[in-house]
This record gives structure tokens, C-alpha cells and sequence, in this order.
């Protein structure tokens, strides 16, 4: 089953997304997710101009020997650009294996560990009032598990909050599921983490007193806080047993966790900008953390990621993988897949595409009673409707970035 045609195609229905088709001799085809938001066109680069001159000719079954080929190979490893990229091509591997096999990716992985995939949907709001409607508004909508992200006293802008005004521009796109607006520059948001600080207990304490103890909550802080800060929120959040308290602080500097870890039991998630197992060697041998948080999109594929994931099943640490609209539907389908097989499963970020994303990926998974499954289809259980993609172009857009009330560029 030899790989002969290789085409990286780039479509903008709601948002922009990278994907990766590849064709066997006897017909089949496979679809990968490489998209990286705001820098898709380094990993269309990437694949076009130095992998796919690679794949041309390679036996498709082989996915591992396609793996560390493609990694070790290039010499310079790691990083979102690499590993998107090898994403693409482990993921749009295994849908063939699974067309080839007549079965669902997620039953050469061993076959399903549970029924569905538990999903947390993103509520928000500028007030109160906003967030109860929105936090309603996703229970109608099925979800059992809810972020919570709320605007602060005195900030114009800030990350999560879907009715932000200065995204009109996005064609009724809420914010929060595609922060990176369409245009020539970022936008730019302000900041101010002592206002943050006092002001989010109060806002889970409503939360709770309205909606009970029962529902499970999450909320992201977004790296925006040093390791004191974020130690100090985790212990004013600990009365309101949160879910997970995600990306707390800069999770490049790994030993901050220890430190915040030491000052409060809230869970903790980290590693959405995280690419390898290598990011995770530290914080899950020393336990610092409660879900892995990367994509399958970003971090090597399938093949990579269930590493990761069993690696940190030794640990009791479950998964917890990245989801947003801008993992396109063939990403989403990939860690529905990977969800259903491992043992480990935590929770699955679930937003919803677009009309138009949807109508450029033909989709199998079904949403019933707030949890995900992927389907029975062989393969990813995704189809890429090419003249459909045609007709979005690609648009620069970037995601925006944080300046304090002095004017320093801070993290977003």
C-alpha cells in the first residue's frame, strides 16, 4: 500500500485550517489535521516544500517507521511546526490503516475503554448575569461539564469572553472559539492580575450558590500568572472544587509547579503549547499536575501523544486533550479516537465548528447526553469535501496579544 499522491490543503470556512491528504496506489485516502493557529502557513511550508517529497513511495502501513523517520531525520526536532506537521501525516497513516482494515482508528488502538467521551463546553460573560445565561445556554445544548470565563471590573478585552465587541469583524464568530481575528496585525487586549485575582473567587462562589455543587467546572487562567499568583488562586478557588484550574502559569519554567502544588489541592492542567513527551518528563515523573492538555494536532500524532498518555497513566494523571475550533475536525475526530482506547481518559474540550467547517468536513462522531463518540466508520470517520474548501481562500489572521496598564507586552 504505497503512498503516491501527497496534497496540503488550506481552506478558511470559519477559521483558517491546514490539512493533510494523503493517496495510496489502490485508492485509499487519509486526512491530517496541521493546523497551528496564526502560523498555518509555516507548517503548509513545512509539509509542502520538505515532507511530502518524503512520503512519495513509502508504504502507508508503516506509521511508526513514517514516525521517527520524520522526527529524527530532520535533526531539528520538537517544536508546534515539526510536530504539527508529523501530526499530519501519523493521523492521515492511521485513517488509512483503519480504511484498510474496515474498522474505526479507535479498535486498532485496542477498541473502546467506555461508551462516550465526557466534554466540557466554554460559557462567558462581561457580568454575572451574561455568564448565568451562557452557563444555561450550554446545558440546554447537552454539556455536563462547563469552563467558566468572566470579565473583569476596569478591562476592555480579555481572552474567553465570546461577546467581546472588538470581534465584530469575525462574521458572528464568538470570540472564544476563534480568538484570532482577520486582519493585518493582533489585536490588542489589557490586563491587570491583582483585578483578575479578586475578582474570580467571588464569580465561582455565584456561580456555585446558582447552578449547585454538583456540576463540574473548569476555568483557564491562560499562563498569565507567576507561580505565587497562581498558587494563590488555586487556594481561593479550592471552596467551589473546581474541575481543573488550566495553564496557571508559564508552564515552560516546570519546577513553578512544585511551588504552586505546595499551597493548594485544585486540580491542575497544563500543556496545551506543549509538543513532546519531553515537555511532560518532569511534571508527570514529580506529579505536578492532574491532565495532559495537548492536541493530537500539536504534538506528533496519535502514535506520540498515546506515549504521552500512558506515560502519565503510571501516575494516575489522565488526559485532557486541547479542543478548540481551531484543532480542525480532523484533529477532533483523532482524540476522539485516542479518548474512547486509553484507560487514562480524563475529559475531552469540545467546541462547536461552524456551519461552514462543517460543510467542509463531512463528519461521523455523534453528541449524545454531553459526551462525544467518534463513530464507526473506518478510518478517522472525517471526509474532505475539496470543492467545498475551494471556495474559502486562506486569511492572515493572528491571534491577539496583552499589554499592562504600563504599556509591557505581557503573556496572553
Amino acid at each position: 500500500m504505497i503512498i503516491d499522491k501527497a496534497e496540503v490543503i488550506v481552506t478558511s470556512p470559519d477559521r483558517n485550517f491546514v490539512t493533510l491528504k494523503l493517496t495510496t496506489d489502490d485508492g485509499l485516502t487519509g486526512l491530517g489535521d496541521a493546523t497551528l493557529n496564526g502560523r498555518e502557513l509555516s507548517v503548509v511550508s513545512y509539509l509542502a516544500d520538505h515532507v511530502v517529497p518524503l512520503l512519495l513511495g513509502r508504504d502507508a502501513h508503516r506509521i511508526e517507521d513514517a514516525w521517527q523517520f520524520l522526527y529524527r531525520s530532520a535533526y531539528w526536532r520538537r517544536g508546534p511546526v515539526t510536530m504539527a506537521a508529523i501530526a499530519a501525516v501519523d493521523m492521515a497513516l492511521w485513517d488509512i490503516k483503519g480504511k484498510a482494515a474496515g474498522m474505526p482508528v479507535y479498535q486498532l488502538l485496542g477498541g473502546a475503554s467506555r461508551s462516550g467521551l465526557l466534554a466540557y463546553g466554554h460559557a462567558s460573560g462581561k457580568t454575572t448575569e451574561e455568564l448565568f445565561d451562557s452557563i444555561r445556554s450550554h446545558q440546554e445544548q447537552g454539556y455536563r461539564a462547563i469552563r467558566v470565563q468572566t470579565g473583569v471590573p476596569g478591562l476592555k478585552s480579555i481572552y474567553g469572553i465570546a461577546s467581546n465587541a472588538t470581534f465584530e469583524a469575525m462574521e458572528g464568530v464568538r470570540y472564544d472559539h476563534e480568538p484570532a481575528q482577520r486582519g493585518a496585525l493582533p489585536n490588542e487586549e489589557d490586563w491587570d492580575t491583582r483585578a483578575y485575582l479578586r475578582h474570580l473567587p467571588g464569580v465561582f462562589e455565584a456561580v456555585r450558590n446558582e447552578f449547585g455543587p454538583e456540576l463540574p467546572l473548569l476555568h483557564d487562567a491562560h499562563h498569565r500568572l507567576t507561580p505565587i499568583q497562581a498558587a494563590k488562586l488555586g487556594k481561593a478557588l479550592e471552596p467551589y472544587d473546581l474541575f481543573w484550574l488550566e495553564d496557571v502559569t508559564p508552564a515552560e519554567n516546570q519546577e513553578a509547579l512544585r511551588h504552586v502544588r505546595q499551597h493548594t489541592t485544585t486540580p491542575l492542567a497544563i500543556g496545551e503549547i506543549f509538543n513532546t513527551v519531553w515537555d511532560y518528563q518532569q511534571i508527570i515523573r514529580e506529579q505536578l499536575i492532574d491532565y495532559v492538555r495537548s492536541a493530537v494536532t500539536h504534538t506528533g500524532g496519535i502514535s506520540h501523544l498515546k506515549k504521552v498518555l500512558d506515560y502519565a497513566a503510571q501516575y494516575q494523571i489522565k488526559s485532557g486533550m486541547h479542543g478548540p475550533t481551531d484543532i480542525s475536525p480532523v484533529g477532533m475526530a483523532a482524540a476522539m479516537h485516542l479518548g474512547l482506547s486509553i484507560h487514562n481518559f480524563g475529559i475531552q474540550e469540545y467546541m462547536k465548528h461552524g456551519a461552514r467547517t462543517d460543510q467542509v468536513f463531512q463528519q461521523s462522531f455523534t453528541w449524545n447526553d454531553g459526551c462525544l463518540h467518534p463513530g464507526d466508520r473506518p478510518g478517522l470517520g472525517v471526509e474532505l469535501d475539496t470543492d467545498e474548501a475551494g471556495k474559502y481562500p486562506y486569511v492572515q489572521a493572528y491571534l491577539p496579544y496583552n499589554r499592562l496598564a504600563d504599556g509591557t507586552v505581557h503573556d496572553w
